[in-house]
């Protein structure tokens, strides 16, 4: 029972890549958006699979920001923070993602 929703701030580039029978699994950073002014750094990786994977990677970059749909799960911390050994890092599979607020480059 750890399905969830939020609405987070891509921060970091979507990077995309494949499994030897083809699954697509895109992976970034995003965070939560700041509540009254008060500055966080609860930055987290999401990864989405299969065909969502390749629409992420077309239609959304850095500071957009995205509704996403998912199960939470705990991993081992990839920093090299070794004051913390038994650190672990959120990590949400998205199986849906919604249009939220998306930055344009739009030139007239």
């Amino acid at each position: 029972m750890n399905y969830t929703s939020f609405i987070v701030k891509i921060v970091g580039k979507p990077e995309q890549s494949f499994f030897h029978d083809g699954t697509s699994v895109t992976e970034m950073l995003v965070k939560f958006p700041p509540i009254r002014n008060i500055k966080t750094t609860d930055i987290f990786q999401i990864t989405i699979w299969g065909t969502l994977a390749y629409d992420v990677i077309k239609y959304y970059k850095i500071n957009d920001y995205i509704i996403i749909e998912g199960y939470i799960s705990l991993r081992e911390s990839i920093s090299n923070n070794f004051s913390f050994p038994n650190d672990k890092q959120v990590e949400i599979s998205v199986f849906k993602i919604y249009p939220f607020l998306l930055s344009s480059n739009i030139k007239k």
